[in-house]
């Protein structure tokens, strides 16, 4: 009989938490004896050997039924994980790849943060080691075109821009050229992509009656004002087709607010009911000039705008839902952060977070609020939150149950791009620090076209006399 002892090192494990800092100190090097394994050698009898390695094969009869197996895969919540499961064998990978389960799998998992594409400059920063998206966010890098060079270049005094990413999809801008100015609104061509099966959809014209309603539009930052960005699906995204999807133009004029909504279901733009600002904020005379609300923030079915103004203090809300603006009033504790940093989340249960900070930012302390029955509910606080971030660094957005810090550099951390859970408090490096809009998406194995191509030729053709006019 032959005894082998075999010590095991414990790993040692370094945690980071914004508020405490590195936990765990240095490496446990203790050695931990276990029980020895035992090994029977029978001389008189050779041993067997061990079986060859194989390619994979077609199972005859796999030990669970289908339909045990496709349950299982459907609950595999690491979309790395179930490309690598569909790896294991043939019967495996038929199943893991038919069209119907993907769209199942689809519908329950959201797609992961695969990176970041840059404003202005077209570029997309993939999600790099250790995060767990690297590997995906890698091929799709490598599969998609991110220059979108496949979508027919507007007219010569304009580029495409990028504006928004949601599912995969990405929208497109004409914006001015260098050289090139926008006074007033324009409405611009607009273009969703899917650059990673290199298919686009260019969205007809807005048009006549319903462009005729905006009125002295309120400046801003861009080159004209208006703001455009895709919609949640909200109740169509279980009976949706994945390339379905909703664009939203709107635009703060002087004595109100206007919006449009386009279906690529309809093909069609129309109106989302006005709101004058008389009605929406009390004892509203007239504004600056400048628009009212920026920072436009999507939680759940709802987009919220940080108040840019003192009326009220309070902060715009479109709920997609219903297609309609109100007003929010945060809590009264939450109204110093207007100006300083609100940033609002998923609850996961189909209701908002709010984080909002302090004026001393750099204690880190946060107030963690929330709602569970939608934007006319009262805000109820949920606990304090420490982040202790540089006294640079900025929460840029959020991803679900994920904050995104845009930290600048310290001893303790790369400078880039991290994710915060705001459970654990844990921090994920994704990528270098940028300036853009968080694309998710699925590996390229596991992902399904996001936009149909046909229909883009043919509104291409509808569009091709289209005539660009701003409107003061």
């Amino acid at each position: 009989i032959l005894s082998v002892s075999l010590l095991t090192p414990v790993p040692s494990v370094r945690r980071f938490q914004i508020g405490g800092g590195m936990a765990g100190g240095a490496a446990d090097e203790r050695q931990i004896p276990v029980d020895p394994p035992v090994l029977e050698h029978h001389p008189e009898s050779p041993p067997r050997p061990l079986p060859q390695p194989h390619g994979a094969r077609e199972v005859s009869s796999p030990p669970l039924p289908e339909e045990l197996l496709l349950d299982i895969f459907r609950r595999i919540p690491d979309q790395t994980d179930l490309v690598l499961t569909s790896a294991a064998c043939v019967t495996f990978h038929r199943l893991i790849t038919d069209r119907s389960f993907l769209r199942q799998y689809r519908r329950l998992h959201p797609p992961p943060l695969l990176g970041f594409l840059q404003y202005g400059d077209n570029v997309f920063h993939p999600a790099v080691p250790p995060h767990p998206s690297a590997p995906a966010a890698r091929a799709v890098a490598l599969a998609g075109d991110f220059s979108f060079s496949f979508v027919p270049a507007p007219d010569p005094a304009h580029r495409w821009a990028v504006r928004d990413s949601r599912d995969g999809r990405v929208l497109l801008e004409a914006s001015p050229r260098e050289g090139y100015s926008a006074r007033g609104v324009v409405f611009t061509e607009l273009a969703v992509c899917d650059p990673l099966h290199r298919q686009y959809l260019l969205l007809p014209p807005i048009p006549g009656d319903l462009a005729a309603t905006v009125e002295d539009p309120l400046m801003r930052i861009r080159p004209h004002s208006s703001e455009t960005f895709f919609a949640p699906q909200g109740d169509e995204a279980a009976t949706a087709d994945e390339t379905s999807f909703r664009v939203i133009w709107m635009v703060q004029c002087e004595a109100k607010i206007v919006g449009f909504v386009f279906s690529s279901s309809t093909r069609q733009w129309r109106a989302i009911p006005c709101q004058s600002w008389a009605n929406l904020l009390a004892g509203f005379v007239s504004s600056t000039g400048m628009a009212l609300f920026y920072g436009r923030q999507c939680t759940c079915d709802y987009f919220y705008w940080l108040p840019n103004c003192q009326y009220d203090l309070k902060m715009l809300v479109l709920d997609t839902l219903r297609m309609e603006f109100s007003v929010d009033e945060p809590p009264s504790e939450a109204k110093n952060a207007l100006f300083l940093g609100i940033t609002m989340m998923e609850t996961g249960e189909g209701g908002p977070r709010m984080l909002a900070g302090t004026y001393d930012m750099t204690c880190g302390n946060h107030t963690l609020w929330r709602k569970n029955g939608g934007s006319t509910s009262q805000w109820q606080k949920e606990k304090m939150v420490s982040l202790s971030p540089g006294p640079r660094d900025v929460l840029r957005c959020s991803i679900g149950n994920y904050l995104v810090l845009d930290h600048f550099g310290s001893s303790l951390l790369e400078k880039g791009l991290y994710t915060v859970d705001i459970e654990t408090l844990q921090l994920k490096r994704v990528c270098a620090s940028v300036h853009g809009s968080a694309y998710c998406n699925y590996p390229p194995s596991l992902s399904a076209p996001k936009v149909s191509s046909d229909i883009g030729q043919v509104l291409r053709r509808k569009c091709s006399n289209k005539v660009w006019r701003p409107y003061k």
